[in-house]
């Protein structure tokens, strides 16, 4: 497990999941995490106990990043908690799941910037805040909804074509800041998040099966998989990675199904 003692980190959206299997790895790893939610507030608070519990300093700040508002108040907050910032897992995500023909307005804008535009935003407020300690490392959570067409995934998938652009452009830009700049594109995660999606809700156990089935290495993707691949990106060994994303899927996406 890469280091990361006394390192900062922000986790957006991560009371549950994902988000909080990153949060608890870094702090296992010796770093003091911002936990990041918008609507439930007592599963995020569940995760800075966990990350105190292994005796590092935890800050909770509800903020919806998708608001610029918001997303200058969850920084500012870190600006007087820690005095900087080391590491920007962006792992906040929402949508609204129809087919193309039935979103609205509303639910794009919702989407585009919770997913994509908080990205562009929240590095800009990052960057001063690495720059105090030297550098530092973002990671964007993406789908492989971004490259491929999934079931009423229309809105989510362009928000993370456009999150992997986004990637790109900012590995480049803040390279010379000595800040790296990457994505992980996992697969199907077994989490609450599959709730959200009607292709799973009834049917749950037996399209697991069928990705399982049509995995290489059979089996899905753990979120703690997922947190460790993000902590590699954002330790020294990854310096040499600059705006690519790794999809983390066993090799599902590598045959057609």
């Amino acid at each position: 497990m890469p280091h990361f003692q006394d390192k900062i980190a922000l986790v957006t959206g991560s009371g549950r999941g994902i988000g909080r299997a990153i949060a608890l790895h870094f702090a296992r790893a010796g770093a003091d995490v911002v936990v990041n939610f918008f609507r439930n507030r007592d599963p995020a608070e569940a995760t800075a106990d966990a990350v105190r519990a292994l005796g590092r300093r935890a800050l909770v700040v509800k903020a919806n990043v998708g608001d610029l508002d918001d997303l200058a108040r969850l920084y500012a907050e870190i600006d007087d908690a820690f005095g900087g910032l080391d590491i920007l897992v962006h792992n906040a995500a929402s949508g609204y799941n129809r087919p193309a023909m039935q979103q609205k307005p509303r639910g794009w804008e919702w989407t585009l910037n919770i997913n994509a535009r908080a990205l562009l935003f929240g590095a800009q407020h990052a960057a001063p805040l690495m720059a105090r300690r030297g550098g530092g490392a973002i990671v964007a959570i993406s789908s492989l909804g971004s490259v491929r067409v999934l079931p009423d995934y229309v809105v989510v998938g362009a928000s993370k074509a456009a999150l992997e652009s986004l990637v790109r452009y900012l590995g480049v830009e803040l390279a010379p800041q000595n800040i790296v700049v990457n994505a992980v594109s996992p697969g199907v995660v077994l989490t609450d998040a599959l709730q959200h999606f009607d292709a799973f809700r009834n049917t749950e156990e037996s399209l697991i099966a069928h990705v399982q089935e049509r995995t290489p290495n059979g089996r899905l993707c753990t979120p703690e998989e997922v947190a460790q691949l993000v902590a590699f990106l954002c330790s020294p060994a990854a310096r040499m990675i600059c705006g690519q994303t790794i999809v983390m899927d066993g090799g599902y996406s590598l045959l057609v199904n």
